[in-house]
């Protein structure tokens, strides 16, 4: 019955659209580095996100739901395109090192990267130009990280931008005054998140009756980690009433990687940001909005559990951001469309960054443009309580990541996932409904599981143009060794006297709390 409700209703949104009224809004919310275990509503008993959990509750959340790539640029621009990395050609973050250039960072891997994309195809047809096509308004707020000038969000379909430039993280921090050419600092100490929060409830605020795309890229959660003294003091406190960790990293494969969640200071930014989301919710109740926009909300990447800040844990998850395990790519997946999805409604079906862009064009009634080829799928079927035909996901990341990510390629088909290891050529298998945290690789009990997915994992990356690492003539295994030895010993422990020290009661970062000026 619910499924012919929903259809239905689908079914009268589109002849409300073909009539000539109104068209939905459309509110995409997308987090920079917030790991699927970041949120209250996933699990988190350290963190909290009211007004995020609200749009979990209020609409269907996927359980399953990931993105394209371990780190952001190729996500987000798979978001915009329905594409995956190795359609579109951005296979890691903007600015990464590729080919010889790699030697400079001086970490003395087997391999060179491969070269990739540094900036969002000017023939891409986005999301954005697609939805401005049709009668919509479109405006961008924060986060961009798709190329330099010629390739900013205004470039690619946004009539207004509002802090999108070149780079991937707050330039000056989180706190004003920023350095960014498309956003003003504000008054000093200014929160650049909630900032971004004003900016996109303004813009819905001057809509005036025409449909909008309203597209809030955080740069929040990446690091720098920044927050305030009062909300270092309550997660601090939150923290040692819970009891404090003698140990915080489990050094695994190549970096360590945090256990626990505890950091005061990335809680504070989680908290921070999901106040962002509130001002921008409140905004569409108050206009009377709310019942006829649809609201998602996502990440670009696993939270950050080694490397960058170390400064959180996706248990009971392995890895992170940057890494091949499902700590990288699973990400929190949540889609309200009013009227449609079942309030607190969930779905276990596998889905990914690609599905967006045919998603939502669906969910308006817009045709996807016949010359963008798009790899995703609708997921609306799914959201009025069907489902949708089985298929494999498919990564492909020829890189290595700061956060100890290898160059691998995954395929992951029902609950089965594959790795394989563009190194040493080595293929590993899990089945992640009976171990999700990926502990034990069994390609050697299921041979023949593994190799009907490595061949069609094979097939794919050859019909899509896939580009490898290749060999490093200059390759040290002992120079290798010997790093991976020092940040076992000696790093391991300056990582946990680091952050054993966010939680003494004399910490302080700075004289003035990275110039946040007291203001939450």
């Amino acid at each position: 019955m619910r499924t012919l409700l929903c259809g239905v209703m689908l079914l009268a949104v589109s002849e409300q659209i073909a009539a000539g009224q109104e068209r939905p809004n459309i509110l995409f919310i997308l987090a920079d580095d917030l790991g699927w275990r970041d949120l209250s509503n996933e699990g988190s008993t350290f963190y909290e996100s009211p007004h995020i959990d609200r749009l979990a509750h209020e609409g269907m959340k996927f359980t399953r739901g990931y993105a394209t790539c371990q780190v952001c640029s190729p996500s987000r621009a798979s978001i915009l395109t329905g594409k995956y990395p190795t359609s579109h050609g951005i296979t890691t973050w903007i600015g990464d090192r590729a080919g010889e250039a790699w030697r400079e960072t001086q970490r003395f891997d087997s391999h060179l990267p491969a070269e990739y994309d540094r900036a969002l195809r000017a023939e891409e047809e986005t999301l954005a130009e697609v939805l401005q096509a049709h009668g919509y308004k479109t405006f961008f707020a924060g986060k961009w990280h798709l190329g330099g000038e010629g390739s900013w969000p205004t470039d690619h379909g946004f009539e207004m931008n509002r802090g999108g430039w070149d780079v991937g993280s707050p330039i000056g921090g989180y706190f004003s005054p920023w350095k960014n050419p498309n956003l003003e600092p504000g008054p000093a100490g200014e929160s650049l998140p909630m900032r971004l929060g004003r900016e996109t409830a303004d813009f819905i605020g001057a809509t005036e009756g025409q449909p909008f795309l309203a597209y809030l890229s955080f740069y929040s959660v990446h690091g720098p980690i920044q927050t305030t003294e009062s909300l270092w003091t309550k997660y601090r406190d939150k923290a040692v009433d819970a009891g404090l960790f003698n140990e915080r990293f489990l050094f695994d494969r190549r970096l360590a990687v945090r256990q626990v969640q505890d950091c005061p200071i990335y809680a504070g930014m989680i908290e921070t940001m999901d106040a962002a989301v509130g001002i921008v919710l409140e905004r569409l109740d108050e206009l009377g909005l709310a019942e006829n926009t649809i609201v998602c909300f996502t990440s670009d990447n696993g939270g950050v559990s080694s490397g960058d800040a170390f400064s959180t844990s996706n248990l009971p998850l392995r890895g992170g951001k940057g890494r091949q395990w499902e700590g990288g790519i699973r990400e929190p997946f949540y889609v309200k469309v009013p009227g449609v999805t079942e309030a607190g409604s969930t779905s276990a079906v596998p889905v990914s960054g690609i599905d967006w862009y045919p998603t939502l064009l669906d969910l308006v009634d817009v045709p996807i443009p016949p010359e963008q080829q798009v790899d995703g799928v609708s997921l609306a079927s799914v959201l009025r309580g069907g489902t949708i035909d089985e298929r494999p996901l498919f990564w492909h990341y020829p890189h290595y990541g700061n956060q100890g990510g290898e160059p691998s390629s995954i395929i992951i088909e029902n609950d089965w996932k594959l790795i394989h290891y563009h190194e040493d050529g080595n293929d590993e298998l899990y089945h992640l409904g009976e171990d999700a945290g990926e502990q034990t690789d069994i390609v050697s009990r299921y041979p023949a599981q593994a190799k009907a997915m490595r061949s069609v994992l094979d097939v794919w990356l050859k019909e899509t143009g896939a580009k490898f690492p290749s060999k490093d003539t200059d390759f040290d295994e002992g120079k290798r060794r010997r790093r991976w030895e020092s940040l076992q010993g000696s790093g391991k422990s300056q990582l946990e006297k680091r952050h054993a020290a966010f939680l003494e009661a004399a910490f302080k970062p700075n004289k003035n709390w990275w110039g946040s000026a007291g203001a939450d």
